[in-house]
């Protein structure tokens, strides 16, 4: 009877896709079937196109090239996931997607024994504010196990939130 490998998803984000690979590389075991994944967040898309239909009454500048921030995107992203498969150092497939973000990865982490992920929030201290709204929500609804790595050095307990107060009587 052959064994399972490990399937893997590494998420990564423009300012943490380094500790994220690091972390994964350092954790997962060296045959796990590794899925790199980039998520770009299609809003400001649709931001730059209703900015142009707010233009009342003025006449528009000319359309850009249809899918011009797309491509731009795209472009980014392809090469923020060649680097990073780079530096992960061994074999891994590369994903690409556009949408909601944490919907994104989470509709990934389907296909997924284990999701390394990077927090996104408040690195100074321990505490809740150290995970963003997109890692808060992904946590939370992952539908397989969750490596949460810092992407910086951890800080210090003594950044821990003190206790809530007791209750008055």
């Amino acid at each position: 009877m052959s064994e399972l490998r490990v399937r893997a998803l590494v998420w990564i984000v423009e300012d943490t896709w380094e500790s994220t690979v690091a972390e994964a590389s350092a954790y997962l075991p060296p045959d796990a079937e590794v899925t790199i994944l980039h998520v770009a967040d299609s809003e400001p898309e649709g931001v730059a196109r209703a900015a142009r239909h707010g233009l009342l009454g003025r006449h528009p500048p000319p359309p850009p090239p249809r899918q011009a921030l797309h491509a731009i995107s795209e472009q980014a992203a392809r090469q923020l996931l060649d680097d990073a498969r780079a530096r992960l150092g061994r074999a891994a497939r590369l994903s690409a997607r556009r949408g909601r973000v944490e919907r994104e990865v989470v509709a990934a982490a389907e296909a997924a024994d284990i999701l390394v992920l990077a927090r996104d929030g408040d690195r100074a201290q321990l505490g809740p504010r150290s995970l963003g709204p997109a890692v808060r929500f992904v946590v939370d609804h992952a539908p397989c196990r969750v490596l949460l790595v810092w992407p910086d050095a951890t800080p210090s307990i003594a950044t821990m939130p003190p206790p809530p107060d007791p209750p008055t009587r």
